[in-house]
């Protein structure tokens, strides 16, 4: 598989909190900001990767951990890792904000996101 980027997700107990933590305490910077003003998803740099806060989790710090990565034909690796005796835990599909998502698990069931960005989302193309 040809990882084009990677990175942790955390869905975090309570996200405005860890959001403070990453940004205030531990002092990362930001690379991107999307969703709702009032809770917004944050990317920070963490040296070569990123961590993306988003969304939350109420069943232990374990069940909020992913791993995101993007690769370029996401029904194409799906379909290869299914081959592979990999568990898909939901087929690839457009998902609202645009990426085409698709999750899978690893051995000891941690979810892996697989994206495509389309050649038209605002990740690929600066849109000002």
């Amino acid at each position: 598989m040809e990882v084009l980027s990677s990175r942790v997700l955390l869905r975090p107990k309570d996200l405005a909190r860890s959001r403070r933590f990453y940004a205030e305490t531990l002092g990362l910077a930001v690379y991107r900001e999307f969703g709702p003003a009032d809770a917004p998803g944050t990317v920070f740099f963490l040296g070569q990767g990123f961590l993306e806060l988003s969304g939350h989790c109420e069943d232990g710090a374990s069940a909020g951990v992913s791993l995101w990565l993007q690769v370029r034909d996401v029904a194409g690796e799906e379909e290869r890792l299914r081959q592979a005796g990999v568990t898909v835990l939901r087929e690839a599909r457009l998902e609202p904000w645009g990426l085409v998502e698709s999750w899978i698990a690893d051995p000891d069931g941690h979810r892996i996101v697989l994206v495509q960005v389309p050649p038209d989302h605002p990740l690929r193309r600066d849109p000002r």
